[in-house]
């Protein structure tokens, strides 16, 4: 199994996972150039992918969507709410109809041999979810766009071997900066993003002793430092009520504008 951020930020987000023969992609947010190089790196072509788990339909998460799908005729999966907003988005172009697969949040669907679970989070989407996928005993998930986290969402990442969670903010960049002041709220919200020190506080929650790498995604260009992002995540955890520190693991943030690197397990 394989994980890899092709491009994590508000600036637009997708990311790959696959096994040895089946490939997916969580969200497109850049355009399908970006998309296609960054496959090609992988060794998928875009033909190949088994087709694209849409998590909200938010700008950042979607804009390339029209092109990458009508190009390739791949297949959409998000909640029916979801693919919804998307066909009315009249900036992504006309989708043909049979492309989009509506899902629904807590059941488990098949593409290939990998095991898809889309479970609710809170965000200021219209139905938005996050993604645990499994291949055999092979465990990942990505999750961003995450206002608060609570028991279920703890549970829904337990036992995982890679994952890749969002540490979107400093909370004291962000209410200094430059935002207005209703977006700075927005961001700060139970349906808005997850600071720094709350993305080390739920790996305390999720990290054991199989963890093989976490990714930290979604970081705000104007609110956040990758360094800034990765010392706070580490000192989260390092003094975090958990048995490990953060140096027993691979912890990247994962860049921007580039691919990260590629986890194979």
């Amino acid at each position: 199994m394989r994980l890899a951020s092709i491009a994590s930020g508000s600036s637009g987000n997708c990311i790959y996972i696959g096994s040895d023969n089946h490939h997916l992609l969580i969200d497109d947010g850049i355009p399908g150039k970006r998309v296609t190089e960054a496959l090609h790196a992988l060794d998928v072509k875009p033909e190949e992918l088994e087709g694209v788990l849409v998590t909200h339909e938010h700008r950042d998460h979607v804009g390339g969507l029209g092109v990458l799908s009508r190009k390739y005729h791949l297949p959409i999966y998000g909640t029916e709410a979801t693919l919804a907003e998307i066909q009315h988005d009249e900036k992504l172009g006309k989708i043909p109809e049979e492309l989009f697969h509506p899902i629904e949040k807590e059941t488990d669907f098949q593409l290939g041999d990998l095991t898809v679970h889309p479970f609710a989070i809170s965000h200021d989407a219209v139905d938005p979810v996050a993604y645990r996928v499994v291949c055999g005993e092979k465990r990942t998930a990505v999750v961003t766009d995450l206002g608060e986290y609570d028991e279920r969402i703890i549970g829904e990442l337990q036992e995982l071997d890679t994952v890749l969670i969002e540490a979107n903010h400093d909370v004291r960049m962000l209410q200094v900066g430059p935002y207005p002041y209703p977006l700075k709220q927005r961001i700060l919200s139970d349906r808005g993003h997850m600071c720094n020190e709350a993305a080390g506080q739920l790996l305390t929650h999720i990290l054991h002793d199989r963890m093989r790498a976490v990714f930290l995604g979604h970081l705000s260009k104007e609110n956040n430092y990758p360094e800034l992002a990765l010392e706070t995540v580490k000192m989260e955890i390092s003094l975090g009520d958990c048995p490990y520190r953060a140096s027993d693991f691979p912890i990247q943030v994962a860049p921007r504008t580039q691919m990260s690197s590629c986890v194979a397990w």
